[in-house]
C-alpha cells in the first residue's frame, strides 16, 4: 500500500557553500508538476538548478536540470520509491556555492535533501478508488441514494432517462461488498453500467 502527502514539506541544507532548498508535495500528474517547477524557476531566478522527481503512476519522471546525468533527479526519485510514495513531487532548488561536489556528492546531496524534507511531511494512506455507475427504476433511486450515503459515498452525477442513472466512486477494496449490498437493497433490480 502506498502513501501520499497531506501537504507540502520543506527542508534547507548547506553543503560546501551550496544551498539546497527541497520541497515534497502532493502532485497528481506531470502537467501539474511542470507547472510547479516553472513557478519555482520564476521564484528563484538566480538558482543554478531546479531539479525534480515525480512519482505518480504512469506520469513518473526525473529531471537533472543541467546537473550531470543521473546525479539529481534519479536519486530524488529513488527516495520517493523507497519511501513507497505515490502522487508526490520532489523539487530541489540549488544555489551553487562555487565548490564542485562531484557525481557521488551530488547524488548524496539531492537524495539527502529530499529525505530531510520527507522527515517533516505528514503522510496519509493512499486509497485507490474505482468509478461505478448503476441505473435503477425511479422508485428505487431513493433506496440507492440512501445506501450510498450510509456507506459514506457521494453521488457525483445523475442522469434521468427511462431509468435513474447514478455515478460515484468507492474504495477499490470495498467494491465487491458494495455491489452485493446494493443488489440486495434493490432486490436485484439494479443495472450495473460501465462507469467510463
Amino acid at each position: 500500500m502506498s502513501d501520499t502527502l497531506a501537504a507540502p514539506a520543506h527542508a534547507e541544507t548547506l553543503i560546501k557553500k551550496s544551498r539546497f532548498l527541497a520541497c515534497v508535495e502532493p502532485c497528481a500528474d506531470r502537467e501539474q508538476a511542470l507547472g510547479r517547477v516553472a513557478a519555482l524557476r520564476a521564484q528563484h531566478p538566480q538558482a543554478a538548478h531546479v531539479c525534480w522527481a515525480l512519482m505518480a503512476g504512469g506520469h513518473s519522471a526525473a529531471n537533472d536540470d543541467g546537473e550531470p546525468g543521473g546525479t539529481a533527479g534519479r536519486p530524488m526519485l529513488e527516495v520517493l520509491r523507497h519511501q513507497q510514495l505515490e502522487g508526490v513531487l520532489a523539487t530541489v532548488v540549488r544555489y551553487f556555492g562555487g565548490v564542485k561536489l562531484g557525481a557521488g556528492g551530488l547524488v548524496r546531496a539531492y537524495g539527502d535533501a529530499v529525505s530531510q524534507a520527507l522527515q517533516g511531511a505528514e503522510r496519509i494512506a493512499l486509497v485507490r478508488r474505482q468509478a461505478l455507475a448503476a441505473a435503477v427504476p425511479y422508485a428505487l433511486e431513493g433506496v440507492l441514494r440512501r445506501e450510498l450515503a450510509a456507506a459514506g459515498l457521494e453521488v457525483e452525477g445523475a442522469e434521468h432517462g427511462a431509468l435513474a442513472l447514478l455515478r460515484w466512486q468507492a474504495p477499490a477494496d470495498q467494491v465487491a461488498a458494495l455491489r452485493q449490498r446494493l443488489t440486495d437493497a434493490t432486490q436485484g433490480r439494479i443495472d450495473w453500467r460501465d462507469a467510463d
